[in-house]
């Protein structure tokens, strides 16, 4: 999801990290697709063809220009005892960048011994809990803040900010159902109370929704102490559960569930985060 976005508002967005996640476009409209190609194929996925449909919906408007990427700063990690996304399928995210844009810096991180989990810096058994989080000695959180939001960051010793539910379904427009949760969270800096702040987007993963785990991810993953320390607000949006479509798994919608669109600008989880953006002034 964060590729997606990053794609359809890259004049707006400086950057992205990507934790185990295929290539844009990956699944092509269909939920066997994903789980087949675009999760742990015998071979990587074709690039060609995807990058041709990366620069068609650019000229088309259906995402931001290409060169909205110029100066971009993106990560894409695979950790090494992955066993859910293979290696090669996460490798073409960062190769489909590159030949977006030749003005991308794109840092492809392989090199870590982790699974398919959000690592957080606490040591102990670096397999996912029923949170998918794991206290791997790994702060991916502070990885993922120096990578795309400031290389010279620094945590607070503990986060000292507010995390604050709000309603989702206030930016939700009518006839665009995002199928989001009715409760997201934002995480607050003391500082930026009284400043303008940055503004940093965390997709949770599958499974890894509010009304699954509660509050594990948005108070625990390591988010909020960089946040602190970098002055940036951190955006937890929710995702939620459905039979119908179907997506039990509270997936953000990288396959289609929300409609064809889904991965452009107009598609419903886009829509729904542009009238976000625009509650903290930012257009796109």
């Amino acid at each position: 999801m964060a590729h997606q976005v990053h794609l359809a508002f890259s004049s707006t967005i400086d950057g992205a990290a990507l934790i185990a996640g295929g290539p844009y476009g990956c699944a092509q409209g269909d939920l066997q697709t994903a789980l087949s190609n675009c999760m742990h194929p015998e071979r990587a996925p074709e690039l060609a063809p995807l990058i041709d449909v990366v620069r068609a919906r650019a000229a088309a408007g259906q995402i931001d220009a290409l060169s909205g990427l110029e100066g971009d700063r993106v990560w894409v990690l695979h950790g090494r005892a992955d066993q859910r996304v293979s290696a090669a399928v996460t490798a073409a995210s960062a190769e489909l960048y590159r030949a977006s844009s030749p003005q991308v810096s794109v840092t492809f991180d392989g090199e870590r011994d982790i699974g398919h989990v959000f690592a957080t810096a606490e040591k102990g058994d670096c397999r996912a809990d029923d949170a998918h989080l794991a206290a791997c000695g790994v702060d991916l959180a502070g990885e993922i803040f120096k990578q795309v939001v400031d290389a010279a960051a620094q945590p607070a010793t503990r986060a000292q900010g507010e995390l604050l539910a709000f309603g989702q379904r206030a930016f939700a427009e009518d006839g665009h159902d995002p199928l989001l949760a009715d409760r997201g969270y934002v995480y607050v800096p003391p500082q930026c109370r009284e400043q303008s702040c940055g503004l940093h987007v965390a997709f949770h993963g599958c499974e890894m929704q509010a009304d699954r785990i509660g509050t594990r991810f948005v108070a625990d993953a390591g988010y909020n102490r960089w946040a602190d320390g970098a002055g940036v607000v951190v955006l937890y949006p929710q995702a939620r559960s459905s039979l119908m479509p179907l997506n039990p798994k509270a997936c953000w919608d990288w396959w289609g569930y929300t409609g064809r669109d889904h991965d452009t600008r107009d598609g419903a989880q886009p829509r729904w985060l542009k009238r976000v953006f625009a509650r903290f002034g930012i257009a796109v």
